[in-house]
């Protein structure tokens, strides 16, 4: 039974980095009329859902967080996930965003009326909610990924993901641990403190470069504090450092060899033994995969109530995980650290554009989930997606990427609003920008690469990843005149595919 259909102008949805804002953009530009979807009971996203000991963020505080209302903490420069999330809700608070939020409000179809020219939102309790214009923010990394083992129903202990952490678990004595990416990094020297034994199964390691301390200094906390202009020097200061000494790596640039260097001397420096550290030795290139920033991981692995397993899993027992070589560990917990299905984009959501078009099965016939600057896609007209196909960046700060889609957003809003019309991207812009993204994406090492990275499928299609720097991304959207690029609903056939 569904209750009555609510209106509104612009409806956004999730209410994480990316939902925030987009919200504040509305707020800004004097939008009264929108609100926010939040299927949780807070803002705050991944970092709302992450609750594993030691989750905590590895791009200094300052340059993740909002450009609208950057983080300003003189004693941070790395957060926890306690303190990213306080931040997102005194960011909701003070930019008066909650007033626009609805909490524990899940969507689980949208679909678009040729006739009224709308969008009808389905929550997941049977509300409608019609609204002009529709923006997807859902992010990347919160559907998790689980393997499908055999032998997972006969398992007598706890077995959960790391991104919905069973509190109520017995730590105290075998753990194993899925996985060696950020997550299990983060986890692995925290659960060592209290596990009688901490069993790690890894697929492939990971380059890992040594992690700077978490707070600043007192030099840097007085400068801080008492010069002008400091905070956003040092912004844009990092940021310009990352697409200029990180970026390059994911291209096989300048910086490779020399991150690879200080990989290779990080791993010697923490792990003495030859046999471990050639085990977590990589055998593809820096920046084919993710890269950890960590200086915890390596010593928690060295310590002797600690083992790492590099053979594949075969099956789980009633006592543990037994691998390919025939040998069972005890395990009384099981955390899978392995990921998330982060290229099904807006997953488990039906969503019908114009003529009824499924945007799901339009994502298939491409072989790809595709999206214009990770924003648009023909036939949605006025749906938009901040996070979407091709816009995350290994290399700097994601909300940065954010922030840009949402401004780009808002001129389609403000256009299509002007027009008195919905607008959708055209055929011809999405080719020409497929076409630069493609030709981008091969000068990647990701192309060609043997490394399994989350942001590629695993026949090598890569969904996620943007191949450029945070500023390349910045010019060629704002450079995009949507007035060329995006085309209003009332043009007939022949000039909307133009």
């Amino acid at each position: 039974m569904t209750g009555p259909t609510i209106k509104h102008d612009v409806v956004v949805v999730g209410a994480g980095f990316g939902g925030l804002t987009m919200a504040a953009e509305l707020k800004k530009a004097g939008a009264r009329d929108f609100l926010i979807l939040e299927e949780g009971p807070e803002v705050g996203g991944v970092w709302r859902e992450n609750t594993y000991p030691g989750c905590s963020c590895d791009v200094p505080a300052h340059l993740y967080s909002f450009a609208f209302d950057p983080y300003r903490d003189v004693r941070v420069r790395y957060p926890d996930r306690q303190a990213i999330l306080t931040y997102m809700r005194e960011v909701a608070d003070r930019n008066g965003l909650r007033e626009h939020l609805r909490c524990n409000a899940s969507v689980v179809s949208a679909h678009y009326s040729d006739t009224d020219r709308t969008w009808t939102l389905c929550t997941g309790t049977g509300d409608l909610i019609r609204t002009d214009a529709v923006v997807w923010a859902l992010g990347q990394l919160h559907r998790p990924a689980i393997p499908q083992l055999r032998g997972t129903e006969i398992f007598g202990g706890r077995a959960f993901h790391s991104a919905r952490w069973d509190h109520t678990a017995d730590l105290s004595g075998q753990v194993a641990v899925v996985g060696t990416g950020s997550s299990a990094a983060q986890m692995i020297p925290e659960l060592a403190r209290v596990a009688a034994g901490v069993t790690v199964y890894q697929r492939s390691p990971s380059w890992v470069l040594p992690k700077p301390a978490a707070s600043f200094g007192p030099i840097s906390r007085w400068a801080l504090t008492h010069v002008p202009g400091l905070h956003e020097l040092y912004r844009a200061g990092i940021s310009h450092a990352a697409d200029m000494v990180l970026a390059p790596i994911m291209r096989g640039g300048w910086s490779a060899r020399p991150a690879e260097l200080v990989a290779r001397g990080h791993l010697r420096r923490q792990v003495r033994d030859r046999e471990l550290r050639a085990a977590l030795t990589p055998d593809y290139r820096i920046g084919e995969k993710r890269i950890l920033l960590d200086s915890g991981f390596y010593p928690a692995l060295t310590q002797p109530h600690v083992e790492l397993v590099t053979d594949r899993i075969d099956r789980l027992s009633p006592d543990g995980i037994r691998t390919v070589d025939g040998t069972e560990r005890r395990a009384d917990v099981i955390v899978w650290a392995t990921g998330f299905r982060a290229p099904a984009f807006l997953g488990g959501v039906q969503i019908r554009g114009r003529g009824g078009l499924d945007l799901h099965d339009q994502w298939r016939r491409r072989g790809r989930p595709t999206a214009f600057y990770g924003l648009a896609v023909p036939g949605f007209p006025n749906l938009y997606m901040i996070a979407g196909p091709h816009s995350f960046t290994p290399s700097n700060s994601n909300p940065s990427l954010k922030q840009h889609q949402a401004r780009y957003i808002m001129r389609c809003l403000a256009l299509s609003t002007g027009l008195g019309a919905p607008l959708e991207v055209t055929e011809r812009a999405m080719a020409t920008y497929l076409d630069r993204l493609d030709h981008a994406l091969a000068q990647t090492i990701w192309c060609g690469g043997v490394a399994t990275a989350w942001w590629k499928r695993a026949d090598g299609t890569i969904t996620n990843a943007w191949p450029g720097t945070v500023s390349e991304f910045e010019n060629a959207i704002t450079a995009s005149d949507p007035s060329t690029s995006f085309v209003s609903v009332d043009t007939n056939a022949e000039a909307r595919g133009a």
